[in-house]
Order: C-alpha cells, then sequence, then structure tokens
C-alpha cells in the first residue's frame, strides 16, 4: 500500500524542551511480567553533585514523522532523554521532525546547535544518521531500532553510533496468548493486527502476536484465528504510514470486520484510528498497546486497552545518556530483551478482574520459559 496521508512539508522545529510531567509507566501485572526496569530512584538534588559530567556535553534528540506526541516510541524517548537531563543537571535539545525532509536538516542543525551526543528515533532516520555521524566522528549517536547497517554486512556503517534495539517478538508472543485467551474465553475466537509501514520494527509485534497466539491453540486445544498478519509469507494489512487518518481506520475496519474481538494496531498513532474504528462498529473489541504502556500514556483509551507490549526505549536512552554524559559511551549494541527488562507486557488495568483464570499464572511460565531458553520465541525481524 502507498504511503497515505504523511505531511510533505519542511518544518524544522528545534526547541529547548521543557521538562515534562512524569515518565511512562508499566501498570503492576506481576513483577515477573512487569517488563520494565526501574527508573532511577535518585533526584537531581541527589545525584547531581555527584556525577562527573564532561565538559560541554549537550545530549539532543531527533524525531522521526510521528512527532513527540505519539504515545508511542518517539514519547518514549523523549521522556528517556529529559529524564538523563533532568537528573545530570543539563539541558537537552530536542528536534521534532514532521516528514521525512526534515531529518537530514534537523540533524545539521543539531551539530550546528553543539550538541556532543545526538539519539535518532527510529529506523526511518538511518541513513541521514549515517551520514551525520560519517561527517561529525567525534560525535556520540545513538539510534532507536535500527543497525545503521545499510550494506547489510553486519557492522555498523559509521564507528561512532551505538544501535538500541529491542527483540520485541518476546513480549508480544505474551501478547498475542493472552489476546487468544481473552477471545477463546469471550467464545469468539478470533483476533487481528495491522501495522503502519512493513519494516522490522512494526513486523517484529505482528509475528510474535501470531506465534503467541498458535501458543495458545497448541497448549489448550484451541482453534482461535488471527487476520492481517500472516508470518510463514511475511504479510499482511498496512496503512502505509503511521498518521492517525482515514486509510488507518478503513485499514483497522477491515480488520474488524472479520469479526475479531481483540486486535493490535502497531504503528504508534494508528491506534487512534483503531479506537475510532470500533467506536463505529458499536463491536465489543478491546485493544493492545505497543511500545509504552498505552492505558496510562492516553487514559482516554484505557477502558479499550486490554495490555501493552512494551519497549524500554526510555530507559535505553537514559542509560546511553547517561553512559555519554560520563565519557562512558560506547558503540556495543543494546538489545532489549525479556530477560534484562527491556521488553515486556504492562499490566491488564481495569481488566484484570476479567482474565481468564490462571492466566497470569501461564504467562509467569512462558516468559520464564523464554528467557531460559526451553522456549524459543524468534523472528525473521529480531535484531
Amino acid at each position: 500500500m502507498k504511503d497515505a496521508g504523511l505531511p510533505v512539508e519542511a518544518e524544522l522545529n528545534i526547541s529547548r524542551t521543557k521538562k515534562l510531567v512524569g515518565v511512562t509507566a508499566a501498570a503492576g501485572l506481576l513483577i515477573a511480567l512487569a517488563g520494565c526496569g526501574a527508573a532511577p530512584e535518585s533526584t537531581p538534588s541527589e545525584t547531581a553533585d555527584a556525577i562527573d559530567v564532561v565538559e560541554g556535553f549537550t545530549p539532543c534528540l531527533v524525531s522521526d514523522d510521528g512527532g513527540f506526541n505519539d504515545k508511542s516510541f518517539n514519547q518514549s524517548a523523549l521522556e528517556g532523554m529529559e529524564m538523563a537531563a533532568e537528573e545530570l543537571g543539563v539541558e537537552p535539545i530536542e528536534v521534532e521532525s514532521s516528514s521525512a525532509n526534515d531529518y537530514a536538516p534537523n540533524l545539521d542543525n543539531l551539530i550546528a546547535e553543539g550538541c556532543t551526543f545526538i539519539v535518532a528515533v527510529g529506523f526511518k532516520l538511518s541513513a541521514d544518521t549515517i551520514a551525520s555521524a560519517t561527517a561529525n566522528p567525534d560525535v556520540d549517536y545513538a539510534i532507536i531500532d535500527d543497525w545503521a547497517d545499510a550494506d547489510f554486512n553486519g557492522e555498523t556503517d559509521a564507528p561512532n553510533i551505538k544501535p538500541l534495539m529491542f527483540d520485541t517478538v518476546q513480549a508480544a508472543y505474551l501478547g498475542g496468548y493472552a489476546a487468544a485467551a481473552w477471545s477463546a474465553e469471550a467464545g469468539v475466537n478470533k483476533v487481528g493486527t495491522f501495522g503502519g509501514i512493513q519494516i522490522p520494527p512494526v513486523t517484529i509485534f505482528m509475528d510474535g502476536f501470531v506465534d503467541g497466539v498458535a501458543k495458545y491453540n497448541e497448549d489448550k486445544g484451541a482453534d482461535v484465528a488471527t487476520f492481517g498478519w500472516d508470518v510463514a509469507g511475511q504479510e499482511g494489512s498496512f496503512t502505509g504510514g503511521f498518521a492517525a487518518n482515514d486509510t488507518a481506520k478503513v485499514t483497522a475496519q477491515g480488520i474488524l470486520d472479520q469479526g475479531v474481538d481483540v486486535i493490535l494496531p502497531v504503528g504508534g498513532p494508528i491506534y487512534q484510528s483503531a479506537r475510532d474504528a470500533i467506536a463505529d462498529g458499536g463491536a465489543n473489541t478491546v485493544m493492545l498497546g505497543v511500545d509504552s504502556d498505552l492505558a496510562v500514556v492516553d487514559p482516554s483509551v484505557a477502558d479499550l486497552v486490554l495490555t501493552s507490549i512494551m519497549k524500554r526505549i526510555d530507559q535505553a536512552v537514559y542509560e546511553a545518556t547517561m553512559a555519554a554524559a560520563t565519557g562512558e559511551f560506547d558503540v556495543a549494541p543494546y538489545v532489549g530483551t525479556l530477560e534484562n527488562e527491556g521488553v515486556g507486557l504492562s499490566g491488564f488495568g481495569s481488566f484484570e478482574s476479567q482474565l481468564p483464570e490462571g492466566l497470569v499464572d501461564e504467562l509467569a511460565a512462558l516468559q520464564e520459559q523464554i528467557i531460559s531458553g526451553e522456549l524459543e520465541v524468534t523472528s525473521p525481524s529480531s535484531p
């Protein structure tokens, strides 16, 4: 499907962003399933004097065209940068991109602003981040959801870029299992998913979701059907972009028309289109969130969000920023997993009392099996 609804105008929006109130939080399922690293406990006043910050350190962040208010990975990255900057007592520079045409100019402007550490948010910034890092070898870079390996030779294309990757298939597997259990309990036995753009950071969620449903069917002798994604063929339903627009709503409706009672929209703001399609259709359908705990970052949909498949982008950005600030930055790739709490499920919020009996224990057991290696969960898009 061709890209639809993305803005084409370049709009540079460089600003020293005010501090956000709050940090993305995971609702408390179980410690075994929380899937989130603990946020720093020390306050800036307790730690700032003790941290030896490199002279002139200026951390910077550039979003993709989803923007910082996407309730997803851009916002999570921003919160991680803000957390670190507040603790360090420095002022970050954050740049919001409104289209792909902004990426290179925004990176150029960050260099002109004197940034010493730049985080690029997302796969779509890869080529421009590689070019910027190559031209500025004395600046440290990190990129989310990309190896920065345009040549596919197994090596990052600039020696000063740190990939921040997430093996999201592990958490999505748990989400798929939970979705299947919910649908089976209701007697519907149909779940579905759709994505924004068919790129690895999106399809890895869909792979795990479908495989988790298959695991439930295998364990329970059930027959929960999945719609919107074929793991074997790597084909499915996509909107062509990450905008919450009519195209996304029509795509969501196409999945709802299959009779599903659980839907997984993968692509930041497109969950809003799924919400609208659910409202129009009057179906008794719930959603799964992605990246952040959607019920927390957008309370307006909390009554629709069964659970969220989380990537702790905030924690990864926080840790990379702290390392760069103290001269301990290294370019070894970070990969978030269930084991290191870089990915995981959120809680079930208001749905917790309605869950099928034993589901939470089953999810905890599956998580332990994945961590131990007893259960292999992978995707063609796994890092």
